[in-house]
């Protein structure tokens, strides 16, 4: 059972590039990810209360669990769909799975954990997929999407950053209630921004448009977390961590079959440096840093 709920996750994972790109075509980005985001939110908190998990925030938890959201939620959903209007969903997938490099080297800073030479190779090797995943597309091309490249690693970088600070000081919430709450409070900006600053044709959309946006809403957001959180519970945490490396296959493979992106020696080659790379950076530490 906990081998098919992680893989559930990563399919519900992967499968948010290719359909967030589709979406993406008719909705303006930050009504895309926030909306979805509240739909999720929603289903999560009706999860919750059906399973009998409460809702309510411990005291002095607040502050936490905004930052938290911020840099979960805001931060990585509101930059990476932003970058994904200059950026092939397959760019976008390779380079926000270099999220747990970032973690790695977050977590010898923050956390004193050993960081080791698997460790500098994973890093190489993250950093590494992105210079290959430019290289040869020519000079105005590689700085058109230069943009939308550092939005999503900045993205990856909060994100880990969020993951770290998570393990250092965790919420005591059980993790239906913090994943709701996140997407409810996360979520919030992107759609006040969204309505300040686009305008969103909903008249207008189609109903693939429509389709997109609620299973976004339902699958990746919502599903994947609830299987993700079912993973943990039933797999080693090594083992779980390792299987979500389907993810990035998935989005790609859905890139291909649904957008006819491209899938060539360039993003081979970056993919599998960005998973050799996330391999060894999750590679645990003998003992933490004196």
């Amino acid at each position: 059972m906990g081998f098919l709920l992680l893989l559930v996750t990563a399919v519900g994972w992967g499968s948010n590039w290719p359909f967030l790109k589709l979406l993406l075509a008719e909705m303006p980005p930050l009504a895309a990810r926030g909306w979805a985001g509240v739909l999720a939110a929603v289903v999560l908190a009706v999860v919750a209360r059906i399973s009998g998990v409460g809702l309510g925030v411990p005291r002095g938890m607040a502050g936490r669990l905004v930052l938290y959201a911020l840099l979960n939620v805001t931060a990585w959903m509101g930059l990476t769909t932003i970058a994904m209007v200059s950026l092939l969903a397959t760019e976008g997938a390779i380079a926000a799975y270099t999220m747990p490099i970032w973690a790695a080297l977050l977590a010898w800073a923050v956390l004193g954990e050993r960081l080791g030479v698997a460790r500098c190779l994973g890093l190489a090797l993250g950093l590494s997929s992105i210079v290959v995943l430019m290289a040869g597309r020519g000079l105005d091309v590689g700085i058109a999407k230069l943009p939308g490249l550092a939005m999503v690693l900045v993205a990856a970088v909060l994100f880990a950053l969020g993951a770290v600070l998570a393990k250092r000081s965790p919420l005591p919430m059980h993790p239906l209630a913090a994943v709701a709450w996140q997407m409810a409070l996360g979520c919030g900006p992107l759609v006040v921004l969204s309505l300040v600053f686009e305008q969103v044709a909903w008249g207008a959309m189609s109903p693939v448009a429509w389709a997109c946006l609620v299973w976004m809403g339902l699958i990746p957001l919502a599903l994947a977390y609830v299987t993700w959180f079912g993973a943990l519970r039933r797999l080693p945490a090594g083992t779980a961590a390792t299987g979500t490396l389907l993810a990035p296959l998935v989005g790609i493979a859905g890139a291909g079959l649904i957008l006819g992106e491209p899938f060539g020696w360039r993003e081979a080659s970056a993919l599998a440096a960005t998973l050799g790379g996330v391999v060894l950076a999750s590679r645990q530490a003998d003992k933490p840093r004196a």
